[in-house]
């Protein structure tokens, strides 16, 4: 087995047969995220490569998706964390948000900083949620919600 931290795309190897694995079997990112007990933001982003699982829920991906112990030791490595190295990201959907934050990437800045001074939202203590909801006018809207602590920046 290699290690994520000397490997970075061993945790990809691994999303991949995850991945074909949940699309085999045609579960959801739900259904995966309720075997290993945590949400499936996190599930999700962990079988994607972004986090490492706690051992039971690693162990309870891994036998739903039929990954072998290799496998599910790998989910519970740190891993080399960020999906776009290197540039743009040329998915659509990816793409949307790099758009929306160089739109909106100053105007969160500022908010952020009048609303609570100089520093940071943490997305190490960080929560996402991702909703569809109706839209009044035809339609549907996604509704995205990213929660991360606020960590000020201290003199030294």
């Amino acid at each position: 087995m290699v290690h994520a931290q000397f490997d970075p795309t061993a945790r990809q190897r691994i999303a991949i047969v995850a991945v074909e694995a949940k699309t085999r079997k045609d579960l959801s990112w739900q259904q995966i995220a309720d075997a290993a007990g945590l949400s499936p933001a996190f599930v999700t982003a962990a079988v994607l490569g972004q986090h490492p699982l706690p051992a039971d829920a690693a162990e309870a991906v891994g036998a739903l998706l039929d990954l072998d112990e290799d496998a599910v030791r790998l989910l519970q490595t740190i891993p080399t964390r960020g999906s776009h190295v290197g540039g743009v990201p040329t998915d659509p959907t990816i793409y949307r948000f790099h758009e929306m934050l160089q739109v909106y990437g100053t105007t969160l800045k500022a908010l952020i900083h009048e609303q609570f001074g100089d520093g940071i939202i943490s997305a190490i203590n960080f929560k996402l949620d991702v909703r569809k909801v109706a839209d009044p006018e035809g339609g549907e809207r996604a509704v995205i919600t990213l929660d991360g602590k606020y960590l000020p920046t201290r003199p030294f």
